[in-house]
């Protein structure tokens, strides 16, 4: 970098013009966003059962997010206190931190609500278009609901990061923090509970519906159905689109953080246009997206997406050579690299999206039901569930080394280019992985979209056999499409995480240089060495805590769905004529059940993700929080990958064994294959794509409180009283809180009994179809 004082920056004139444009098209996409959602709005909702199912579900995601935001506005108002009274540059600054953390933490529960409550609106639309139109407007609906979220996670958090250059000039990215920091906790948050609720009540629903009592997934005899829906869009489609959203938010935090030393104005500007070519490339994505005859949908989308990013990447190679000189001496800088400002960018840019092609490569492969790993562990479903879980835990362990190979060499591809600035380097790496994510969201919205479309059809029992097998297809495609958007996930956040503690270290060097005030700063560097036992002891306890935080969520998942169990088994007992077609089950108890339940577990991880770095940064240091950092990316990539790629396989080798491998449905296989896919289901859609945000929380954090740990460990206010008592306070805030996690029952049933709650939506979907 260019030493311990970030270069001065001015965006004025031509530079202001360009930030000025990113902004137009920012709103651009949000204007592509709308006119999208009335495309899908427009379409047919089907017959009036698929109504009433669809109102159901509608209704429970709709209050499960109202309860979900009640709750983390506390959380909210918490951190936006705390911000103001960490130290910044001047009390403007740190005003609007404060300000532009409600800003993120707003754009990103935008993005999960707008989508959300798009999808479950799409969902009887597909199943309306699949029985009278036919595979191809489904998938057109369906995925245009996903582009739709798609648009507004890229254009607010263009927006966003715009609005902020604009106004706050060089202090941009000391505001940015908060805005990043907002978006990450709302993302974490959203991402645990939604992953509790959805995987509670699927594997509740699995586990009475296909184990015990033997009928399909989407029976409207087992009363989880309706929350098994609901979870779908509360955890894969509002989860997930704020865990993408604040992906992107932090991404350009990072890079504009690190741009504004190596590239000075153009620092500020070059990390913004480069996600706005990928607004740009996105709709083209989305209107690519148009099957040929014969083609499956999976092609289609993954056709889409290839195109799109490689033209982003021309398109950003292009803006490099026209927007960058030459030379760095003309930017004003003092660096010294082998490649030109030009070259060093464009190729940093590249590997990004290089990797997240790379990525989607290696997810479909591992995941895909036509690939040898799934078809692996199908056919060891015909030795039982044990053998099925051994060759899931297999397929994930070896998996996640191969993706973390591709994402360690993208990092170092970036990194060896960039000399002096290699930073900044793999945060434009990041950028250029930005460039795909509005086709990302599509890709990964279009899962719940399809999967409940499905639900729909068979529990309204208004769907031909014809365009049941349409669904059952796009179910299919959609399935993968999450699983490979998962892995693209995890990339972003490891790239992102990578440049936000690249931003750390940056920060602690410049604070530590101020502190010094010209005296030998050798031993703070020297802190830093890898082999020091507190930067060893701190990367210990970064690895443990992505260890702890996925305990907590698997096992707040199996509490709930204990409960879920409970509640169904009362059901099929107590109430008359469920089986027979004559008894309606009382859906809207299982929703309040995993309703409370994902709410009230969701506290626990969060705390956890917050405290955990300023105990160690306040008790240990600041080197050993580095370590730690480190030791929470590494552990978090490997982790991250392996819960999701395991999940993927379990899922996917369950719908071989349904498509008539190996026995079929109502088969011993097929008993298998459930057990190992509940196993995965809070693998990979609560603990694995949580880990996302938890790397990126923890590393704001960091960012926003490295100035206070120097200033009291080294500085005028060198206070080692304060210190280690914000040490002990933090430490003990998360041993207070899984203490009372760990005394709830492990199975909420029998020794808590259900609480009573009217019936969702009103009426009751309609009767059974056998």
């Amino acid at each position: 970098m260019t030493g311990f004082a970030p270069a001065v920056v001015d965006v004025t004139g031509g530079n202001l013009v360009l930030v000025i444009v990113v902004a137009l098209i920012a709103l651009g996409a949000l204007a592509m966003a709308a006119m999208f959602r009335q495309e899908v709005l427009a379409a047919g909702e089907g017959t009036d059962n698929m109504k009433t199912i669809a109102r159901a579900v509608q209704e429970g995601a709709n209050a499960y997010l109202t309860r979900q935001f009640r709750t983390l506005a506390i959380f909210a108002a918490i951190a936006f206190f705390a911000l103001l009274l960490l130290p910044a540059d001047d009390a403007v600054v740190r005003i609007f931190r404060s300000v532009a953390f409600l800003g993120g933490a707003g754009f990103s529960a935008a993005v999960g609500y707008l989508g959300m409550s798009l999808a479950v609106q799409a969902n009887l639309r597909v199943a309306a278009a699949a029985e009278t139109q036919g595979r191809d407007p489904a998938m057109h609906i369906g995925f245009r609901t996903g582009a739709t979220v798609g648009m507004l996670t890229v254009g607010l958090g263009l927006l966003g990061a715009s609005l902020v250059v604009i106004f706050f000039q060089d202090n941009a990215p000391k505001v940015l923090e908060g805005f990043g920091f907002g978006a990450a906790l709302l993302a974490m948050f959203m991402r645990v509970g939604g992953g509790i609720f959805t995987k509670a009540a699927d594997v509740g629903a699995d586990l009475v519906g296909k184990v015990e009592q033997n009928i399909p997934e989407d029976d409207p005899r087992n009363a989880a159905t309706i929350a098994d829906n609901v979870g779908d869009n509360v955890g894969d489609c509002a989860g997930m689109a704020a865990d993408l959203f604040e992906s992107y938010a932090v991404t350009l935090v990072a890079a504009l953080i690190l741009g504004s030393q190596a590239f000075g104005d153009k620092g500020l500007v070059y990390p913004l246009l480069i996600p706005a070519i990928g607004a740009l490339t996105a709709v083209a994505g989305v209107y690519l997206t148009q099957p040929r005859a014969g083609e499956s949908g999976l092609k289609t989308i993954n056709r889409a997406f290839y195109l799109s990013a490689g033209i982003g990447a021309v398109g950003s190679v292009l803006l490099s050579f026209v927007y960058l000189p030459g030379d760095w001496a003309s930017l004003g800088v003092d660096v010294s690299a082998e490649a030109s400002p030009r070259v060093f960018a464009s190729v940093s840019v590249v590997i990004g999206i290089v990797l997240a092609a790379a990525i989607l490569s290696l997810t479909g492969y591992f995941t895909g039901t036509e690939h040898r790993p799934v078809k692996d562990v199908g056919k060891t479903s015909m030795t039982g569930a044990a053998t099925v879980i051994l060759s899931g835990l297999a397929v994930g362990f070896e998996s996640a080394v191969y993706t973390a190979l591709v994402i360690g060499a993208a990092v170092f591809g970036a990194a060896l280019i960039g000399g002096q600035v290699a930073l900044f380097g793999v945060a434009l790496a990041g950028c250029g992985l930005l460039t795909t994510v509005g086709v990302i969201v599509a890709m990964d919205t279009f899962g719940p979209v399809s999967d409940n479309a499905q639900g729909i059809a068979e529990m309204s029992g208004d769907v031909s056999p014809e365009g049941a097998q349409i669904l059952t297809e796009l179910d299919a495609v959609g399935n993968t499409t999450k699983a490979i958007t998962k892995g693209i996930a995890i990339a972003t956040a490891v790239l992102a995480a990578s440049a936000l503690f690249a931003s750390y270290t940056q920060d602690a060097f410049e604070k530590f240089a101020e502190v010094a005030n010209d005296a030998d700063i050798s031993p703070f560097f020297e802190g830093f060495w890898v082999f020091d036992a507190k930067v060893l002891v701190g990367a210990l306890l970064g690895a443990s805590v992505v260890f702890l935080f996925s305990g907590l969520a698997i096992n707040a998942v199996g509490r709930a769905a204990g409960a879920v169990v409970y509640e169904v088994r009362r059901q099929f007992r107590e109430i008359p004529g469920i089986m027979e077609g004559t008894g309606r089950p009382e859906y809207g108890k299982v929703v309040d059940i995993v309703t409370r339940d994902s709410l009230r577990e969701l506290a626990t991880p969060g705390i956890l993700a917050i405290l955990a770095p300023i105990a160690v940064g306040f008790g240990l240091g600041v080197a050993p929080l580095a370590g730690f950092l480190a030791g929470a990316i590494a552990t978090g990539t490997l982790m991250a990958v392996f819960l999701a790629n395991a999940g993927g396989a379990w899922d996917n080798a369950k719908k071989l064994v349904e498509d008539g491998h190996h026995g079929g449905k109502g088969s011993p296989a097929h008993e298998a294959t459930v057990i190992g896919d509940t196993v995965g289901d809070p693998f990979k859609d609560t603990a694995g794509p949580a880990i996302n945000p938890l790397l990126k929380v923890m590393n704001l954090v960091s960012l926003l409180i490295v100035a206070a740990i120097v200033d009291l460990s080294y500085g005028e206010g060198e206070n080692d009283v304060v210190r280690i008592l914000i040490a002990i306070v933090a430490a003990g805030g998360i041993a207070v809180a899984v203490y009372i996690s760990k005394q709830r029952p492990t199975v909420m049933g029998e020794e808590e009994p259900a609480v009573a709650a009217p019936p969702v939506g009103g009426t009751p979907p309609g009767g059974p179809t056998t």
